[in-house]
Formats: structure tokens, C-alpha cells, sequence
């Protein structure tokens, strides 16, 4: 090969290799993107509450004495954990302990006398019948016989006087021990006391009407929760009882709570003339759950409806050449997390998120810069 040949050759490689590296230097460079992984999973729609909700027990009772008095024996302590109709506290009772035992003992005589005077209308009663066969054998006068029958009829009549008399004196008795019963508080279902107002030695007074006044013994349920929260008139002819819901707290930050609607309000609250809501109450469905709250907790809920939604673009990436191509696909339910695809999308595939960006069109070189995935 002469020379000139091989300069040429040179010259020609020289140039290659010029276009080569203006070509690479200027190639467009890929558009960093978020990308989202198409899956698969369950798409729900729902409603929550306008204002924070509240964590409740199923029951709660703020109880006090029907009378008021002097605490002369508390039995409970905060914390403690009591059964059903186990006595809470008493108040100084002994005047009506001891009118407790003036009826019983009225009644005892009560009855001893009604014991005696039907005694007396047994003896009468078989007086007169023997009498009345007597008579049959005309040994008796026709007098004689009518006293001894009218006799045995008045000491029956004293009789059943008599034994009405011990019924109205077991009366006083009850009468006497619910009296006595209004100083002893007992509890109404099984819990933990939340509260104890008073100590022994100390008065407590029932509330007067329109006045409230501290109750002596706080009980609550601690078996049993639910949550209340106030909901948008909008969204509440849409929610039904059984429906599932979800419960979220602040107390419990990424957590949610599994539930159901127990009860709707069959009324509007009015006590914002702009934001008016219905009551809605979510019972939990995890036990387990229950002894994680604690009653006065805010919560919200979620209760979980249906919603459809119209067909939308977007950009999926072509992995192969890391471009983007456009596509149309149909949407069926949402909320703030998922869209349910029903057609032009299929599982694993990469959809753009940051379609917001410069250049970010179909055609585009990009590379995917993270992959957000909820």
C-alpha cells in the first residue's frame, strides 16, 4: 500500500471518529423520572369524618348515690377493676338500718298475729260445722247455729285482714331496704373505675336538675370501644350499618384499626350552621384492638364506599430503549392511594408520576429515577 493510500485511509478515520464523538457528545441525554410499578391489590373508596372523631366505651357510667351523705366506706380505688354488682362505696346509714329492722321486726309480729287470729277462724270455722250437724239432728237451736256461722265468717274475714296486714308490713320492709340501697352504689356492668371523686369522711350531694356536679364513682367498659365521629351531611345518605371502615389515631401514627358501622344518627347536627354532619359510630372488629385505646382518643374514620371514575393518558416506560410511550387506559374505582385499571395497563409495567417535568413526553429518553411504590 503506498502512502498516499494510507494517508487517505488516515484521514477518512480521523473524520469517523470526529463525527463519532460529536455525535456521542451530543446525543440528547435521558430525563430522570419517578416511575410507579403497576400491581396488582384491592382499590377502595371512601368517606371520612369533617372534624376529629372520639374514641368511646361501649359503656361508660358516671354514678353517685341517689341521696346525699357522708362516705363512710369507699371499697374502689382508680384502676381497679370491678365485677357486675360489686359495691362501689356506702354513705352513713345507720337511721335507716335501723328503720330496716323496725319493719322486719313489725313484720315478724305482723305475721305472728295473722298466725294467730286464722288459728282462732280454724277453731270457729269447725265450731259452726259442728253445730250445723247438730242441728240436722234437732239437738240445737236454729240460733245457736247462725251465731256459730256468722262467728267462723268474721274470724275469717279478721284472718285474711290480718294477713293483709303482714303483706303491708313485708312492703314496709322492701320500702325500708331500697332506702337503705340508694347509700350503697353498686356496679352496673363489669369495668375498670376511671374516677373516684370523694374520699371517706367526705359529703357527696346527687346533681340537681340543670347542675352537674362531679359524679362519685367514673366506670367504664374497658371490654368494648367504638368510635364517633361526625360526618358531612353530603356523604352520609351514601353510609349504611355493616359497612367496613377503617380507624386511624393520632396516638397510633401508621396504624389502622379495622371496623364497622354500628349506628348512623337519624338526625342532623345543626350546631354549625355551615358545617352541618350526622353522628356515625364505628365499632371495632379486632378484639385485640380494643385494649390498645383508651376512651377519649381522637380517631378518624374511614368508611369504605364506591366510586368510578373515567378513563385518563399516561406515559409508560418502554424498558427496552428507556423511552416513553403514550397510553390510554380505563379506570374503575379510586381513592387517595389506588385506581383500579380495568383495561390498557397490565401488571408490572412502569407509569410515569412526574409528568410535570421538562421534556417529559412520549418519545423522551428518560432514565427512572426512583420507583415510588405505595
Amino acid at each position: 500500500m503506498n502512502r498516499t493510500l494510507r494517508n487517505t485511509i488516515l484521514v477518512v478515520l480521523v473524520i469517523a471518529l470526529g463525527v463519532g464523538a460529536y455525535r456521542w457528545m451530543s446525543r440528547p441525554k435521558p430525563i430522570p423520572v419517578v416511575v410507579h410499578t403497576v400491581q396488582i391489590g384491592p382499590v377502595q373508596s371512601t368517606v371520612a369524618n369533617t372534624r376529629a372523631g372520639t374514641v368511646k366505651s361501649c359503656q361508660r357510667a358516671r354514678l353517685s348515690p341517689t341521696a346525699g351523705g357522708q362516705v363512710t366506706q369507699l371499697t374502689v380505688r382508680e384502676g381497679a377493676r370491678v365485677e357486675e354488682g360489686q359495691l362501689l362505696l356506702e354513705l352513713w346509714n345507720e337511721d335507716i338500718s335501723a328503720e330496716v329492722l323496725l319493719a322486719r321486726r313489725d313484720e315478724i309480729a305482723a305475721v305472728a298475729k295473722a298466725d294467730e287470729v286464722c288459728l282462732q277462724a280454724e277453731v270457729s270455722d269447725r265450731e259452726a260445722k259442728r253445730l250445723v250437724r247438730l242441728k240436722a239432728q234437732n239437738l240445737v237451736s236454729e240460733d245457736q247455729v247462725d251465731c256459730a256461722v256468722t262467728d267462723a265468717r268474721a274470724r275469717q274475714a279478721g284472718c285474711r285482714a290480718a294477713r293483709t296486714v303482714a303483706g303491708v308490713s313485708a312492703a314496709r320492709v322492701e320500702v325500708a331496704e331500697a332506702a337503705l340501697e340508694r347509700t350503697r352504689p353498686y356496679a352496673p356492668f363489669t369495668g375498670v373505675v376511671a374516677e373516684v371523686t370523694g374520699e371517706v369522711g367526705e359529703y357527696v350531694t346527687p346533681s340537681p336538675p340543670g347542675i352537674p356536679t362531679p359524679p362519685a364513682i367514673d366506670l367504664i367498659d374497658d371490654q368494648c370501644r367504638d368510635i364517633s365521629a361526625p360526618i358531612d351531611e353530603i356523604d352520609a345518605p351514601s353510609i349504611k350499618t355493616d359497612m367496613p371502615a377503617r380507624v386511624t389515631l393520632d396516638a397510633f401514627r401508621g396504624e389502622r384499626f379495622p371496623g364497622r358501622v354500628r349506628r348512623i344518627a337519624p338526625y342532623v347536627l345543626d350546631l354549625e350552621k355551615q358545617a352541618r354532619t350526622v353522628e356515625v359510630e364505628v365499632e371495632l372488629t379486632d378484639s385485640e384492638a380494643n385494649n390498645e385505646l383508651l376512651p377519649g382518643y381522637s380517631a378518624d374514620i374511614e368508611v369504605i364506599l364506591e366510586a368510578v371514575l373515567e378513563g385518563d393518558r399516561v406515559l409508560v416506560l418502554n424498558e427496552t430503549d428507556n423511552t416513553l410511550e403514550e397510553r390510554t387506559f380505563t379506570a374503575g374505582l379510586a381513592n387517595w392511594e389506588y385506581v383500579e385499571v380495568r383495561s390498557g395497563l397490565q401488571a408490572g409495567e412502569k407509569i410515569v408520576l412526574s409528568v410535570d417535568r421538562k421534556g417529559v413526553e412520549a418519545g423522551a429518553l428518560v432514565r427512572a429515577e426512583q420507583s415510588a411504590q405505595q
